[in-house]
């Protein structure tokens, strides 16, 4: 299983166990965020780190997240962002769409 999901306070903690968040990876994603969201989950906490790659897919599957969470008025943050990674969310100009925080600490206080 390439994500792992714990439930921290009324949040929902989402890790990555792959490298890559790319066309395998991101439609499973997809997939963890609509089948929590059927659920009543709609906080999400996303660990990437250890994600050191990311592609466009990847890209749309933190997208569709961070969609699902606002129209059930949750939200989705994102920590643990390895170099690669933040550079294509920040070059993708999605650091000012995204919550992202350096730690899970401070992704679960927000």
């Amino acid at each position: 299983m390439a994500f792992s999901v714990e439930k921290i306070k009324n949040q929902s903690v989402i890790r990555c166990k792959y490298e890559k968040l790319d066309t395998i990876s991101g439609p499973e994603l997809k997939s963890q965020f609509l089948f929590l969201s059927k659920n009543g989950d709609n906080n999400f906490v996303v660990d990437l780190s250890e994600v050191k790659y990311c592609d466009s897919s990847g890209l749309s599957a933190l997208l569709v997240g961070n969609r699902i969470s606002k129209e059930h008025n949750g939200s989705l943050t994102l920590f643990g962002l390895q170099p690669a990674v933040d550079k294509i969310i920040t070059i993708s100009q999605l650091d000012k769409v995204l919550n992202i925080t350096l730690d899970q600490d401070t992704a679960l206080n927000q």
